[in-house]
């Protein structure tokens, strides 16, 4: 996967992932690479930095940034909510959903992480799922 900043034709900044860099380039050559904010189709890659992590123990390891821009603090928000409301359950959501949609596991809110083709499943199932605009924190030893 790689991170690449891009900027609309109406100057609006914004990062999105792809698979590769031909992946994104074949995206915007069919024009499916669009700004979120204005839907603008006419988006170019911006003047990017690597990004260096210290350790995540080490001496200058920092707190997530607070968000930028309205748009991120509305992710956050997003975040915050499904976290206070809804239970983690890991690599484990499309067997968990699947058995609460059918009655052998308690109804309740649940977010996790799935394969493509375990969500197409599930959805196709008519089983209500949705995706998150973020990735779950992991824990990690």
């Amino acid at each position: 996967m790689i991170r690449y900043s891009l900027k609309c034709d109406k100057a609006h900044d914004f990062d999105s992932w792809f698979q590769s860099a031909g992946a994104f380039e074949a995206l915007q050559q069919a024009g499916h690479v669009s700004c979120p904010i204005c839907g603008s189709g006419t988006v170019e890659k911006s003047l990017m930095a690597p990004v260096v992590r210290p350790a995540r123990n080490g001496p200058e390891a920092k707190p997530l940034a607070a968000p930028q821009n309205d748009i991120e603090a509305a992710l956050a928000e997003i975040r915050r909510q499904v976290e206070e409301n809804s239970e983690y359950v890991g690599m484990n959501f499309a067997a968990e959903a699947r058995a609460i949609h059918e009655g052998a596991a308690d109804e309740r809110s649940i977010y996790g992480e799935t394969r493509p083709e375990e969500a197409r499943a599930l959805i196709e199932d008519g089983i209500p799922v949705a995706p998150l605009p973020f990735m779950p924190a992991r824990k990690t030893n």
